[in-house]
């Protein structure tokens, strides 16, 4: 029987030099669960995801993954990332390659997927994201928000069980951030299981199971969107989100 919680962290502890970045971090995701994690910079959102999909190590603590812990020197970590997609805040896209070929090559790299296969579903994909045309175009000849939808179509294509979403649209300018978003919705919607880390209130309002605020690698607060933006608890909370909430 599957666990309901696909994701699994207990008492992480992480650390750069002389800066705690995550410290006894405890969290569970269910499968299917839309999770926000917001707060001031610096405070270890970014790492958090990172730690998931171990791009970063842990220093102390325990993660798991649907099933897998992460954590352990031995474990399988190709599988894991092959489960769990990521987009970036600055989209990674490689320069050199049309959007249908930043698509596929995971696909037929990791996946071991025919071209064919991997074709065929990265246009699929390019449809669903609303870009059938932009297939043959290279980046530098894309928007922000088009990269950014053609990332997050590259990260679908692995069919992952886990969409975690550093910032995404953070470096766009705000004609652009719309069409990101609803793109992220309707993945919502569909029942993905996603971490997102941004301060796009108006998206967690409309996507978010639970919100969790962290400041200086601790877990402040957690709650639903309405728990916490009619009555937060902690006033580290409250401070920092009447300061976005505008």
């Amino acid at each position: 029987m599957e666990n309901d919680n696909i994701i699994q962290i207990r008492n992480v502890y992480k650390s750069f030099k002389n800066c705690e970045a995550l410290v006894d971090v405890s969290l569970d995701v269910k499968r299917g669960e839309v999770l926000i994690i917001f707060g001031p910079s610096g405070g270890g959102k970014s790492t958090l995801l990172r730690c998931i999909n171990q791009l970063e190590k842990v220093e102390s603590g325990e993660i798991i993954v649907d099933g897998i812990k992460v954590t352990d020197h031995n474990a399988d970590l190709d599988t894991v990332r092959a489960e769990v997609g990521m987009v970036f805040q600055l989209f990674n896209l490689f320069p050199h390659l049309t959007a249908l070929q930043n698509i596929t090559l995971a696909q037929e790299k990791v996946r071991k997927w025919p071209k064919d296969k991997a074709i065929e579903t990265a246009n699929r994909l390019l449809e669903r994201v609303g870009l059938p045309e932009k297939a043959n175009v290279y980046p530098d000849h894309l928007s922000g928000g088009q990269k950014q939808r053609v990332a997050i179509a590259r990260a679908l294509a692995m069919n992952p069980k886990i969409m975690l979403f550093d910032e995404p649209t953070s470096a766009l300018d705000p004609e652009m951030i719309k069409e990101v978003l609803d793109v992220m919705l309707v993945l919502a919607r569909e029942g993905m299981t996603m971490l997102v880390v941004s301060h796009e209130m108006g998206f967690a309002k409309a996507a978010a199971d639970r919100m969790l605020f962290l400041s200086e690698g601790k877990v402040i607060e957690e709650g639903t969107p309405e728990s916490l933006f009619s009555n937060p608890k902690e006033a580290r909370t409250k401070s920092f989100l009447e300061q976005i909430l505008i």
